[in-house]
């Protein structure tokens, strides 16, 4: 399901299966149903199309559900379980996301897409000034996988690198290369960049709100290549739209596709991407050969990666 690109069946070798791919993104659940209804086995993109009970409840027929990566918040396993279907996940890279982080600040910092619009359409040659990553801070909330390789480059960079989450410690912080900041408060108001890599949870969603977004710079950038909900949506659009911040580097949406009247399609200081974060040749090849194997390993009654609540 999801196969935007229409390259999941050439990127592992699904023979000895009778395997139909969608393209399209089902809105809704009667469209789905209808679409999968009679489907054994189902292959999801992440937590593109959410399984909650209700969704269980009218497809009798699954057997199997396999997402890519080994955690999928979409997806009620207990409502799975009480169904009697099978959950499992692949291998997933935190290379990916680190770099495309990495495409959105330098956009950012830059102004990659303004002066490339201008350019292309015989506009004002040289109109915006660039940030220094060499000596600017780069405030990253969450320092798991992808937070650190993420720091590494900014590290590289020359840049002041802090992190915080709420379970950080300064010796995790230190092993890293990077300094702990006292709170996350102290985090936004210090940085020039904030980067946002932390799980979605109960914690965590709408962390980042109207007031935390106060307390950054006005000349400072958001970046957030996690989960949208972790960021107050309404509250980023409102300082975007006051120049509370300087702009925001965003690839992940809380509905997607991202609607065509979102005001992130028409802020001029969002660098807006369509969740290309695990979007790799390498990465894909890694989903779609590992969801292979835990097909074969379902029809041989021996489940591996299995996923359970």
């Amino acid at each position: 399901m999801d196969d935007f690109q229409g390259v999941a069946l050439g990127l592992a070798d699904w023979s000895g299966l009778e395997v139909t791919s969608f393209r399209e993104h089902f809105t809704g659940h009667d469209e789905l149903v209808a679409a999968i209804g009679d489907h054994e086995i189902v292959v999801i993109m992440r937590e593109r199309t959410p399984f909650p009970a209700e969704l269980f409840a009218r497809l009798p027929k699954l057997r199997l559900l396999v997402t890519s990566g080994m955690r999928n918040a979409s997806i009620d396993l207990a409502a799975a379980a009480a169904h009697g279907v099978t959950v499992c996940g692949t291998g997933s890279s935190p290379t990916p996301p680190s770099e495309l982080t990495w495409a959105l600040i330098l956009g950012l910092a830059r102004h990659l897409a303004p002066e490339s619009r201008s350019l292309r359409e015989g506009g004002p040659w040289q109109h915006t000034l660039g940030l220094d990553l060499h000596g600017s801070t780069l405030g990253l909330l969450g320092l798991g996988k992808i937070g650190a390789q993420v720091a590494k480059v900014a590290l590289a960079f020359g840049m002041d690198v802090t992190a915080w989450s709420e379970h950080l410690t300064a010796e995790r912080a230190a092993e890293a290369g990077v300094r702990l900041a006292p709170s996350m408060h102290d985090l936004l108001a210090a940085s020039d960049i904030v980067s946002v890599h932390l799980v979605l949870s109960a914690r965590t969603r709408g962390l980042i709100g109207a007031g935390e977004l106060a307390a950054m710079r006005p000349s400072a950038f958001l970046v957030n290549t996690s989960r949208a909900a972790i960021v107050d949506q309404d509250a980023l659009v409102a300082a975007l739209e006051a120049g509370g911040i300087a702009g925001a580097g965003l690839d992940v949406f809380e509905q997607e596709p991202l609607p065509a009247d979102s005001p992130f399609r028409r802020l001029p200081t969002v660098l807006a991407t369509p969740h290309l974060g695990y979007v790799t040749r390498g990465n894909y090849r890694t989903y779609f050969e590992e969801a292979v194997a835990d097909i074969h390993g379902f029809l041989a009654g021996k489940p591996i990666r299995l996923i359970s609540g």
